[in-house]
């Protein structure tokens, strides 16, 4: 039976830090980089303070906090680092050592724009750049769904049928650094729910030696990419079921999306993280007023859950998602192409648009969503879709 959870109040980086201590990690890499620095300057502080066992390596770069971090779990470790933004694009080689390597790394990420010109405040570009390094990416829309994400993603990657890295995602400042009620498991809890992890094939296993890094050439690099793509599908069906047991362990339960007033929508909008709190309260607002409108919160992109959005979504008759990254393209933002693509064989299909929002942190605020829902109306008025990508709230 689980301990009764302790309610907080927190930021999201702070929520995260306090996963990661209650995880115990064996290694952590680490290197600063805003929003993210406050993450492992928090856990800093829990190893020297001797409330975690934790190997702390502080490192000189983020592709050396990614090599550090593949290094510790090729060798048998329980590794992990966090990151944002061009610390990401810097780890960009090591991503796909990580992935083909099939060593399941956590990695928390605070989404911050790439550079250029600099930024330091949110959008996606960072995270939505990485989708082809064969990493799973789960989605936070709070500090309680990062805090709570970060937990089950190491059941997830360690899993035997997976064996994947995970990023688990949140907006940067947003809620990295806003404070949050939120309620967090006992320690005895979380050690208990993620258990001891026991490598089946490790460097440092003199009985059984196993190689990484080997050369293959077209002989083989076919089959190590297929299995790492079985292994992705096979993702899905895992995150489902760690979600299950860890919805008897908190309370709160989470799936590959979160549908929101769903049920009888006929305009719906597909947002991820912290953007969808603010479109609940426009949908609540237009509910109100008789008008069948909701929302669609994908938390899983990698693996992209195509079947299970379309089916999702099969009542509504006008969808628009919104993508807070530009693609370049001209086709719309990197969820809009995909969801879009699910629905080439669904019988019905909705009006779909794209809006390009939020870049480089720009406030993305009720008044927006009003418009977009006031948009799709106007589709379903006319019965075809004005304009396919728009960028919202762009000055003229």
């Amino acid at each position: 039976m689980a301990s009764e959870q302790r309610k907080v109040a927190m930021t999201g980086n702070e929520a995260v830090a306090n996963a990661l201590r209650q995880i115990d990690p064996d290694v952590v890499a680490a290197y600063p980089i805003t929003p993210q620095t406050d993450i492992v300057q928090y856990f800093s502080q829990f190893v020297s303070d001797g409330q975690v066992k934790t190997e702390f390596v502080t490192v000189e770069s983020e592709h050396s906090a990614m090599s550090a971090t593949v290094g510790a779990s090729a060798a048998g470790a329980r590794a992990m680092t966090a990151t944002s933004s061009q610390g990401l694009a810097l780890m960009w080689e090591m991503l796909h050592i990580a992935s083909s390597y099939r060593l399941p790394i956590v990695m928390p990420v605070v989404n911050r724009a790439l550079s250029g010109p600099i930024n330091i405040h949110c959008d996606h570009s960072d995270t939505m750049g990485s989708l082809t390094t064969g990493w799973i990416q789960i989605y936070s829309e709070s500090a309680q769904e990062a805090y709570d994400n970060v937990i089950q993603a190491v059941r997830i990657a360690e899993h035997p049928d997976v064996l994947l890295p995970v990023m688990v995602c949140q907006d940067g400042f947003i809620t990295s650094h806003g404070i949050e009620n939120l309620e967090i498991l006992a320690d005895e809890d979380v050690k208990q729910f993620v258990g001891e992890y026991k490598p089946s094939n490790y460097l440092l296993n003199i009985k059984e030696p196993v190689t990484f890094g080997p050369l293959a050439l077209q002989d083989y690099y076919t089959e190590f990419k297929v299995q790492q793509a079985e292994a992705m599908a096979n993702a899905k069906k895992v995150i489902l079921e760690v979600a299950e047991e860890y919805a008897k362990l908190s309370g709160r339960k989470y799936g590959l999306f979160e549908g929101y007033r769903l049920d009888d929508a006929e305009r719906v909008i597909v947002v991820l993280s912290s953007t969808a709190g603010t479109t609940k309260a426009v949908v609540d607002e237009l509910r109100s007023k008789g008008q069948k409108v909701g929302l669609l919160k994908p938390r899983v992109i990698r693996p992209f859950p195509a079947e299970e959005l379309v089916d999702a979504l099969s009542g509504a008759k006008a969808v628009a998602v919104m993508d807070r990254a530009e693609t370049f393209s001209t086709q719309g933002g990197q969820i809009f192409t995909e969801l879009r693509a699910a629905f080439y064989y669904a019988k019905e299909r909705p009006l779909m648009r794209n809006y390009i929002f939020g870049l480089g942190g720009r406030d993305t605020t009720t008044r927006e969503i009003h418009k977009v829902f006031s948009d799709l109306e106007n589709d379903l008025e006319r019965g075809h879709v004005e304009k396919l990508v728009t960028h919202l709230d762009v000055r003229e």
